[in-house]
């Protein structure tokens, strides 16, 4: 347990600590925001590609070899990036990361699921909750310090050691969990997963970009070329005898809403911590050391709830945590498109930290009570689907509100009597900020009315015959 955490935790810290080096990135490096995006984007079309065929490699590799690959792919991604010397080679360490992580989540899932007992998984994941959530409140204060004082290859040196701790650990204390079946590997499910998640990962990613925009071929092309092969992949599963990806896990009604509230908690997060370090640093001019500290106490407290939230999973069911939870954050989501130039930080603190408290609400309840409903065949298909929609939802949550940013930034300036004015240039940003977090909002309200279908799953030894009507 203590490998797989300190893992997440590394990976999780390295995707949310460039966050906020992202305007310092476009600086140093050159590019536009757009460009400075697949530093994000390029990361989770990796995992969206990787992830679905994890339940597939969990079939057929060891826990401990699954773990090793995956921190070998860390280590080596992290080393390239602190000496990476232009966007593309950071790009690709990115990617090398990207495998890394893709390889971890469903194993560290996958790996509580068959260690824990149902009653104790609520706790379970509530630390795996507290470990990858304090890592994106860590993160952006850390890197906002290394920036201001050294440089962003720091962000990834000191990530390097950890990691290699990690690996250590694996070798001498890991073991082996989960049960090898090596079922038949069918070539063309796999073709049709990557082509299918990495069209719709690229085309909202390329919709996102200010060049581009929701109407150009190539993003009409890339989604429905990744419709298409989706389609055509879910046929395949549901006619083999043995199916890369077990389609079944949709007759649990449970399963399926926690999916649905992952997938709209995952999108909020994503689009949110993408969204508020720009408009702390381009709209109310924060320095990315001091944007890294406004976001601090959110992710701390975001950390500490998680396991508090497990336990009272355990003891009350997930309904009377979310619902109250999607109200929070709806409530909060509000008040931010309210923000303006003169907003003050100690309101954005504590906007930020209801925000973390609602989502920890939210992500691990629905999570463990959807999982909970799976026999222990469909564990790893599960899990699988499961971290794959979560990269999915967050290209597209991330897509959505940096397109919808860059247009409101664009119509104010537009309309403005003097854009070139650095007053009017911070005005243009929190317009677009606005914009992007009634976005939110609107997931949020769609989250809601799913919320109330949620009921408890009820856990015996009946559960693993088939589904719980």
């Amino acid at each position: 347990m203590i490998s797989l955490l300190i893992s997440g935790f590394i990976g999780m810290f390295s995707e949310t600590a460039l966050n906020i080096a992202l305007s310092e990135l476009m600086t140093v490096l050159e590019i536009t925001p757009a460009t400075a995006q697949w530093l994000t984007t390029g990361y989770l079309l990796t995992l969206g590609i990787l992830v679905p065929v994890s339940g597939l490699l969990l079939q057929w590799f060891t826990t401990r070899q699954l773990f090793v690959a995956s921190l070998i792919f860390s280590i080596v991604g992290t080393l390239v990036a602190a000496l990476a010397p232009t966007f593309e080679v950071l790009l690709t360490a990115r990617v090398l990361q990207a495998a890394g992580t893709g390889l971890l989540l469903p194993l560290m899932f996958n790996t509580i699921l068959i260690i824990f007992p149902a009653e104790k998984r609520g706790a379970a994941m509530g630390i795996i909750g507290l470990v990858i959530m304090f890592a994106p409140a860590v993160g952006p204060t850390f890197a906002g310090l290394m920036i201001e004082h050294l440089s962003w290859h720091w962000i990834f040196w000191v990530s390097l050691p950890f990691l290699v701790l990690a690996l250590l650990c694996g070798i001498l204390y890991m073991q082996n969990v989960s049960t090898i079946t090596k079922p038949r590997i069918d070539l063309l499910s796999i073709l049709l997963s990557t082509v299918g998640f990495g069209g719709i990962v690229f085309g909202f990613s390329k919709a996102g970009e200010g060049t581009e925009g929701w109407g150009s071929t190539l993003v009409i092309v890339s989604l429905a070329v990744g419709v298409a092969s989706l389609i055509l992949f879910s046929w395949r599963q549901l006619t083999m005898k043995q199916p890369m990806m077990n389609l079944r896990v949709f007759k649990y009604p449970m399963f399926v809403v926690g999916l649905l509230m992952v997938f709209i908690c995952m999108m909020i997060i994503l689009s949110s911590m993408l969204v508020l370090p720009l408009y702390l640093q381009k709209g109310l001019a924060l320095s990315a050391f001091s944007a890294g500290l406004v976001m601090l106490p959110g992710g701390i407290l975001n950390g500490i709830m998680s396991p508090l939230m497990g336990a009272l999973f355990d003891k009350y069911g997930p309904r009377w945590l979310v619902i109250p939870g999607l109200a929070l954050v709806g409530v909060v989501l509000w008040f931010l498109t309210g923000v303006t130039t003169a907003s003050t930080l100690s309101l954005i603190i504590v906007l930020h930290s209801c925000l973390m408290i609602g989502i920890s609400m939210i992500m691990m309840p629905a999570q463990t009570n959807g999982l909970n409903q799976l026999p222990q065949s469909l564990y790893p298909d599960g899990t699988a689907i499961m971290n794959t929609l979560q990269q999915v939802a967050g290209a597209i949550g991330t897509a959505v509100a940096v397109s919808i940013l860059t247009r409101g930034t664009d119509a104010y300036l537009k309309a403005s009597a003097d854009p070139a004015n650095p007053g009017e240039l911070a005005k243009a940003m929190t317009a677009g900020s606005q914009d992007a977090f009634m976005f939110g909002v609107i997931v949020t309200a769609a989250g809601l009315l799913v919320a109330f279908f949620l009921k408890r799953v009820r856990v015996d030894k009946d559960a693993a015959r088939g589904p719980m009507h």
